[in-house]
């Protein structure tokens, strides 16, 4: 076996932990971040801003120029 193989091993082990060990925490992190967003949602009403639309376009699979308050109200309500 060579060095490059011994490292590369060494990083895919390495990267592995890390995904186990930062999955639980960027899980629980996305929760806190989804209820804030909603909490500022249901607060408010167009234009939002950039961070929240950014979500929301993500949540709705919409660019975020293509939102209307049409879609908020109904992604709110259900």
């Amino acid at each position: 076996m060579g060095a490059r193989r011994i490292r590369r091993d060494q990083i895919q082990r390495d990267q592995k932990l890390s995904r186990k060990e930062n999955g639980v925490r960027k899980v629980k992190e996305t929760a806190r971040r989804d209820a804030s967003m909603t909490e500022r949602v249901k607060a408010g009403k167009l234009p939002f801003i950039p961070a929240v639309m950014s979500w929301l376009s993500r949540q709705l699979d919409t660019p975020s120029t293509k939102i209307t308050q049409a879609d908020i109200d109904q992604f709110v309500k259900g």
